[in-house]
């Protein structure tokens, strides 16, 4: 499977799954920039909103649990186009439900389906971007997620610009889903059709069957990869959740200030993530993961006992460039082997999303207690959990060279 591709289509392929990142960034930006105009439209109280969102996470998570089995009959490039369309026809009924319609569980609907899209979508985009280190024989997962980080800049942006603009909510999201269907006729030829599919006609590795799929979630180095994941993930979901309250209560700044560290959060994860394939061919991923997990540990203790804002700002930007790696070298490495590369990646991604969707309010329930600064010890912890199992990312070769 894409053994004979010339130098000349992996480049294709290469690019082609940069823009492919890039775009469910761009939706998600797309609907997160109108939540507020959404929420008036529907008269909802901040409860209410978060019952609505919530119909993202259930979609998600059904992707996500559902991808690998798909990828095996279909293979990624299918899936992808599929999340992606499935991605628009959700942002279709959101724009519907949170203006003309009104409706707060056409919202909710809505979300689910676009969830759902960006959950399979999600999982089949890493498999293609692991087969394709693979095929470059170079690092380039990090280097992936940067463009996705780069695609909800452009989205936010171009939601800002909207705004201004008074256009409509569902004129807003068809201008998005008109982009999102132009960049896949774009796009799909470039990618070989068959990535992570699995047939029997290939005597070298016989397919998975479900059972075997399910079974991932008992390998032990699937585990320990997954845990590296969550503790990653909680860190950056927990940033993207929670640095703009946590500046605001513990700094006593003023939410203008707040945005700015959050601003200053993601630029170090974008900065990271695009330097990190050339960091990660150098020196490998364990050095590269347990560097970027001091990192973080030495972010999170700075903000939790800074004594004033430039000081929690630098301690902002090591948390960044920390939690910048986490997530995306793992799903490299839980796709080390190409036979159920489909069925661990999806497992560890389930994992990394699960992180950043309790976590964050579960660091909030504490909060509540201790207030959010103390309870970022919890991040710690977990980081500095990752950090100690980093040797389990360790290529599955070199682990059988020096075990």
């Amino acid at each position: 499977m894409n053994h004979s591709l010339d130098r000349r289509q992996i480049h294709l392929w290469r690019i082609a799954i940069y823009f492919i990142f890039a775009l469910p960034g761009f939706t998600i930006a797309s609907w997160v920039s109108r939540t507020p105009a959404i929420r008036d439209t529907l008269g909802a109280t901040t409860a209410q909103m978060g019952w609505i969102i919530f119909g993202m996470a259930v979609g998600s998570i059904i992707g996500l649990l559902v991808a690998s089995h798909l990828i095996a009959h279909k293979g990624g490039r299918f899936v992808m186009v599929a999340g992606l369309m499935i991605s628009c026809v959700g942002l279709v009924v959101i724009g519907l439900g949170g203006s003309w319609l009104a409706n707060g569980i056409t919202v909710f609907v809505g979300l689910a389906v676009f969830g759902f899209g960006n959950g399979i979508c999600d999982v089949a985009m890493n498999v293609e971007g692991t087969a394709v280190e693979r095929a470059a024989h170079k690092s380039l997962l990090t280097g992936f997620h940067a463009a996705f980080s780069v695609g909800t800049l452009l989205g936010a942006l171009a939601g800002s610009a909207a705004i201004k603009a008074g256009i409509s909510v569902p004129v807003h999201m068809a201008i998005a889903v008109v982009v999102i269907i132009l960049s896949i006729l774009f796009l799909y030829r470039l990618v070989p059709a068959g990535t992570g599919k699995e047939t029997a006609g290939d005597t070298m590795a016989p397919p998975m069957s479900a059972r075997e799929r399910m079974s991932v979630w008992k390998e032990r180095r699937t585990v320990l990869i997954g845990i590296i994941v969550f503790g990653m993930a909680f860190a950056e979901g927990s940033a993207n959740d929670w640095l703009p309250l946590i500046m605001v209560d513990g700094y006593k700044t003023t939410p203008a200030m707040g945005s700015f560290a959050f601003g200053l959060f993601v630029a170090a994860m974008t900065i990271g993530r695009a330097s990190g394939d050339m960091l990660l061919d150098r020196f490998g991923r364990v050095a590269v993961l347990r560097a970027s997990a001091l990192l973080a540990i030495a972010g999170l203790l700075i903000v939790i006992l800074g004594q004033n804002y430039t000081v929690a700002a630098l301690g902002i930007v090591l948390w960044g460039l920390g939690a910048a790696f986490g997530f995306p070298v793992g799903l490299s490495a839980a796709g080390d082997d190409p036979r159920g590369v489909a069925a661990r990646v999806s497992a560890v991604a389930t994992v990394g999303y699960l992180a950043s969707l309790v976590g964050p309010p579960f660091l909030g329930l504490i909060g509540e207690s201790v207030g959010l600064l103390r309870a970022l010890f919890i991040v710690l912890i977990a980081v500095t959990a990752a950090g100690l199992l980093s040797q389990a990312a360790k290529p599955i070769g070199e682990q059988k060279q020096n075990p």
